[in-house]
């Protein structure tokens, strides 16, 4: 992971996890808002039956005297040490009762009907303060009827509450949640896949192919005025491009002709400032055609036909032989296909290969091999046997007007014109240098 990707979080990531963190929040904060409000409703002697049937359980036993008898132990001492107002009553189906603590009076008087009740929840009533529960709970003597209250611990009725609807909620979570967390990516995914349409166009803008803007449709409104301000900016752009292309496009055209002029008087003159006078104004006129080649360039690079790479680099090669074996090169064509057809501009792929060869003309020290090949995939490489491009140089060649070396008689734009050529051909250019020679490769 790079140090961008750090810095920059995924929003698919950031929005997904967090709305899932948000949703199960909200789920778990209605579960325990609904125990809270059952803690409010149900009695808050709820939570003491648990404790107190546990405690119960084998303290009961019948006398012949007394009748029904709780036997007080260690585990009941210690539950009334919790609740200091705890009491209970108890009773038989035949009507025997027993009391435990300070039972109140209303109760007290109920005592005799506890027999008939079930359960009970009894509160409210005239003259009632208390909250007392009736339950039922089976014993060494069967069934024992149990009527109790003095509940203190309120928490006690929560945790109680929430413990007993596990059987509710629990399945409900197991459902919801990964639903939550599956659904809110996919979600999240969907709301963004409108960014993702702008995120995949954005690489493609180029201001030498204009009308390309960024889509604004299925994105999001808040993120529009900035997709606006883009395209805005990139119109603005085109326009400054267009205005540079024409100056420079009008400019070489009128540098055209006073060039003429000068090499019609130049050839007129006499003695040996001729000839260098004339090599100066070649110069001059090679950087206009070069100038004017970069720039229309730009309007022509959309045509597309069937091109032959084998037969257009075969006619390059023969086109510039005699340049060549006049300024002392041996210069040879070799493929590995007989044919290599594929979509290009049939005016400016030849020009990409025969600036590379009028380089290695240019720059190979005037000896030497410049060797063209087209290998069985196509790519077409050229090789020189010259002094090689420095590692430091060998990126710096393809920008505008650079040079390597600063009396070099080219213009600096012909290996800029190469790049630009294969890069609208979606192609890719590659440099292998050492002191031995370069080797140029246009892949397309």
């Amino acid at each position: 992971m790079t140090a961008q990707d750090k810095s920059n979080p995924s929003l698919w990531w950031k929005l997904s996890w967090q709305l899932s963190v948000v949703v199960s929040a909200m789920i778990a904060v209605v579960i325990i808002g609904l125990c809270f409000y059952g803690v409010t409703m149900l009695s808050p002697n709820i939570a003491l039956w648990d404790d107190l049937s546990a405690t119960l359980d084998g303290t009961f036993s019948l006398d012949p005297q007394k009748g029904l008898v709780i036997a007080e132990g260690p585990a009941l001492r210690a539950l009334k040490a919790e609740n200091s107002t705890l009491w209970f009553v108890a009773s038989t189906l035949d009507g025997q009762v027993a009391t435990y603590g300070a039972v109140p009076a209303v109760y007290e008087e109920l005592s005799q009907y506890l027999h008939l009740m079930t359960d009970a929840d009894i509160r409210g009533g005239k003259g009632i303060v208390e909250v007392a529960l009736v339950e039922s709970m089976e014993t060494n003597l069967g069934p024992v009827r149990v009527m109790f209250g003095g509940a203190t611990h309120v928490s006690g009725q929560f945790l109680t509450l929430l413990a007993g609807t596990y059987k509710i909620y629990v399945p409900l979570l197991a459902v919801i949640l990964p639903a939550v967390f599956f659904s809110v990516p996919r979600i999240v995914r969907q709301a963004l896949c409108g960014l993702s349409s702008v995120v995949k166009k954005a690489p493609e803008i180029d201001p030498r192919r204009p009308g390309a803007r960024l889509p604004v449709d299925d994105v999001p409104r808040e993120v529009v005025p900035l997709i606006l301000a883009f395209n805005s900016i990139l119109e603005r752009l085109e326009e400054q491009f267009r205005a540079r292309q024409r100056f420079l496009i009008d400019a070489a055209h009128e540098l055209r002709t006073p060039i003429a002029i000068m090499q019609t008087r130049i050839e007129g003159l006499p003695g040996p400032e001729q000839q260098r006078l004339m090599e100066d104004v070649a110069r001059l006129g090679e950087t206009t055609e070069q100038l004017l080649a970069f720039e229309r360039n730009d309007q022509v690079n959309d045509r597309r036909e069937t091109v032959d790479l084998v037969e257009m680099a075969r006619t390059v090669v023969a086109d510039l032989a005699p340049l060549a074996l006049s300024a002392g090169y041996e210069i040879s064509f070799e493929t590995q296909s007989a044919r290599y057809e594929v979509q290009g501009n049939p005016f400016t792929l030849p020009r990409a290969i025969s600036n590379i060869v009028r380089n290695a003309i240019d720059h190979g020290g005037n000896s030497g091999t410049i060797h063209v090949s087209v290998l069985a995939n196509g790519e077409i490489a050229i090789s020189d046997e010259g002094r090689g491009i420095a590692e430091d140089q060998q990126e710096r060649i393809f920008e505008p007007f650079y040079r390597i070396t600063p009396r070099s008689t080219g213009a600096g734009l012909g290996l800029s014109l190469v790049k630009q050529i294969v890069a609208n051909h979606d192609g890719r250019i590659f440099l292998d240098s050492s002191a031995f020679g370069s080797t140029f490769r246009l892949r397309f």
